[in-house]
């Protein structure tokens, strides 16, 4: 690039400037961006050398160009010279403007702070016209303030002649006399209004009071409580300026109403005692309904709709009510019928149809719908409280029985019998009653407390049947003892199995849907002991007869003599013959035992080894005693009424085939058959019988007796009872026991 033209593109220093860059940084970078486009423009421009012939060119276009840019930077700068300058000579003119403003205002001030010192001096001529105007208008309004006395007498006194529309209207020309007076006397209180504060709280008092009348205003003279209703509302919805209620009399008015329907029925504070409650309960369960009615049919019509009088008066009615039964449940534990009676009343008559569920009392009666009258922990409450006192009462009435029951045991007469002849004691019917009664009338009320009631009953016939076999056990204890001897001891024994008897068969009122049946299986367990104590003490009786007869047997005497089985059958007889005073199943059960223990002791004599046959004779004498010993007491026992399958008698004859084999060597022949017949039979029976032989060899006794051994042990033949194991038989020598058995 040609030096001159560089020197020409570099821009000069204004005159007099002794700083090498501009004053701004913006300046200065401005410069630094034109230097640059013009380098770079420049460079463009000459980038061949054949192009620097047209720099003269390029010359002249840019000094006319930097010309017309000066012509325009100088016309623009003119054009802002002359704008400051205007703009200058404007704000000129405007502060000579302010100037004269300031001055207008400064006498302004000093003319207002003069009208200011001559106003204070007007001051009292001021008060002097507010106090003229408020005597003009009390001149004005003279008239009327001097009657205000009078109208506030009559006022009073239409207020205790319960004229309550009257006394409302000139109440309230009271009042806007003296709202008028309020404005022109700058709200200066006049003492002549004092008084209507009193009349307007004695006027809402009366009001009140005829709210709480309403019951008995509605029967005979409705055109009151009309009236209170009317002034109630119009006093509600009258408002101030700001639109605000005055006095919410409508409030009042249903609050005396509520109030007085609660005094009416619920005023007394003393809560119905002991026995009283039913009473009470009957007294509401025909006084609610008709109050319903009532509310409905007169009181209901002299109210606005919006009232909802019959909805309010069964709210009112129920909330009263419910509170009152709470304070009873809070006060001194109810009595057993005074809780049941309460349940039954609450869940079934207050809503019922006879009382709150009546048809003819309008939808707005319902109160199905609002909380209930006891809560479930109430209801819980009185069902524990309940069910305690009925257990008591319970457990004492069937102690009674009881030891009424007991008393008679120890009597000279024989049990009473009823009309078929078997033993009778009313015990078990006055328990069964009690128990029944009890669980059929808690039906009534619910399956919870029926539940509650049943478990009680099971629970009380479980410890009464404990209580009676422990009864049995000292009366026979002390019968033994010689300490309490009963002359009737078996008899009395017999009819306490007929109560027994009595009591299983009546068991069906317990087996209530949804009962524990582990409470019933103790019950059932319970009646199943007593029948088995029962019978164990009847034989015990038994044995303590038979005993010392069957101490001779068998006996040389017991051979050649039926004379000790005349005896054991007369004895047997005597005591058996009273079981047909036994009401069956009970009957038969207790031949079926006394003949199996006769027959037990007819085995246990056998096995004792008081006998041992002499020869074949004897073998054969005492076969055939066994035979007619046998057929002697099934007819007994056929006799007492005792079927023959039942019987246990035929074992001696079993026993009979092993005296009267002639060979004795066929004798384990016998004995399997015995263990066939009888798998309870021990080796130590079958010794002892083959001892009773006299004719048994050691090697005959080992075959027999390894009879035993053969085979797997059969099963026992249905319906037959174990006889041998309940007989003890004595030890025999150690000869006569194989190396396997129990002396092995």
């Amino acid at each position: 690039m040609d030096p001159a033209a560089k020197d020409e593109m570099e821009p000069t220093l204004p005159p007099g400037s002794s700083c090498p860059g501009p004053e701004w940084p913006e300046q200065e970078r401005a410069e630094q961006l034109a230097r640059g486009a013009a380098l770079k423009w420049a460079s463009g421009i000459f980038y061949r050398p054949e192009q620097l012939a047209r720099l003269g060119q390029y010359r002249s276009r840019e000094i006319q160009r930097t010309s017309s840019l000066e012509a325009r930077i100088k016309s623009v700068v003119q054009s802002y010279l002359e704008g400051v300058q205007t703009g200058v000579w404007q704000l000129s003119r405007a502060l000579e403007a302010v100037q004269g403003v300031r001055e207008a205002l400064g006498q302004a001030h000093s003319l207002l702070q003069g009208i200011t010192e001559a106003a204070q001096t007007l001051q009292p001529l001021r008060e002097q016209v507010v106090q003229h105007k408020q005597l003009q208008a009390l001149s004005q309004l003279l008239p009327r303030l001097q009657a205000v006395p009078a109208t506030a007498a009559h006022i009073k006194t239409m207020i205790n002649a319960q004229q309550f529309l009257e006394a409302y209207v000139s109440l309230r020309e009271l009042e806007q006399l003296q709202e008028d007076t309020w404005g022109p006397l700058g709200g200066l209180k006049l003492p002549v209004f004092e008084g209507l504060g009193p009349l307007t709280e004695a006027l809402g008092w009366a009001v009140e009071v005829a709210a709480g009348s309403a019951r008995r205003l509605a029967r005979e003279d409705p055109a009151q409580l009309v009236a209170a209703v009317r002034v109630a509302e119009v006093e509600t919805e009258r408002t101030s300026p700001l639109g605000q209620p005055l006095r919410d009399w409508r409030q009042r008015f249903l609050r005396a109403l509520q109030e007085g329907l609660e005094q009416a029925h619920f005023g007394t504070s003393v809560l119905p005692g002991p026995g009283a409650l039913t009473e009470w309960l009957e007294t509401l369960r025909v006084a609610l309904p008709s109050e319903l009615a009532t509310a409905e049919a007169l009181i209901a019509p002299c109210c606005p709709p919006h009232y909802q009088v019959v909805q309010l008066w069964a709210h009112t009615l129920h909330s009263a009510l419910r509170r009152r039964l709470l304070q009873l449940l809070m006060g001194p534990e109810l009595g057993a019928a005074d809780a049941f009676t309460l349940l039954h009343w609450t869940q079934h008559v207050y809503l019922g149809s006879e009382m709150m569920g009546r048809l003819e009392l309008g939808p707005d009666a319902d109160v199905s719908h609002l909380e209930p009258l006891l809560t479930p922990e109430n209801i819980e409450q009185l069902e524990a409280t309940y069910v305690a006192k009925v257990q008591a009462s319970v457990a004492q009435w069937m102690q009674k029985a009881l030891d009424g029951e007991v008393a008679e045991w120890g009597l000279e007469k024989e049990p009473d019998t009823d009309p078929s002849g078997f033993y009778h004691s009313p015990m078990p019917a006055i328990v069964l009653q009690i128990l029944d009664e009890n669980i059929r009338v808690t039906s009534l009320v619910g399956e919870s407390l029926q539940r509650r009631v049943h478990g009680m009953a099971v629970s009380e016939l479980s410890t009464f049947l404990r209580s009676f076999s422990d009864a049995l056990i000292r009366f026979s204890r002390d019968h033994l003892r010689g300490e309490a001897v009963a002359p009737h001891y078996v008899p009395y024994l017999l009819a306490t199995l007929n109560h027994h008897t009595a009591l299983r068969s009546s068991m069906s009122f317990l087996q209530v849907e949804g009962a524990a049946s582990v409470a019933l299986a103790r019950v059932e367990a319970a009646l199943e002991e007593l029948q088995r104590r029962i019978c164990r003490l009847v034989l015990e009786a038994l044995l303590e007869e038979l005993q010392p007869l069957f101490a001779t047997l068998p006996s040389r005497q017991w051979l050649s003599s039926t004379e000790l089985l005349d005896s054991v059958c007369e004895r047997t007889a005597s005591l058996c013959r009273d079981f047909s005073r036994v009401r069956s199943p009970g009957a038969q059960l207790l031949l079926a035992e006394a003949e199996r223990t006769v027959v037990l002791q007819y085995l246990h004599a056998l096995m004792q080894g008081r006998l041992v046959c002499r020869g074949a004779d004897e073998r054969t004498q005492a076969a055939e005693r066994l035979r007619l010993d046998t057929t002697r007491l099934q007819e007994l026992f056929l006799g007492l009424g005792l079927e023959e399958s039942a019987q246990c008698a035929p074992v001696l004859l079993a026993l009979r085939e092993l005296l009267h084999l002639s060979d004795p060597t066929l004798l384990s022949l016998e004995v399997a058959s015995l263990r066939q017949q009888f798998p309870d039979v021990s080796e130590d029976h079958v010794s002892a019988l083959l001892d009773l032989r006299g004719d048994v060899s050691r090697e005959q006794r080992l075959a027999a007796l390894s009879s035993l051994q053969a085979g797997p042990p059969p099963s026992p033949p249905a319906g037959r009872r174990a006889l041998f194991s309940l007989v003890p038989a004595p030890t025999p020598a150690r000869s006569s026991c194989l190396p396997t058995g129990p002396c092995a």
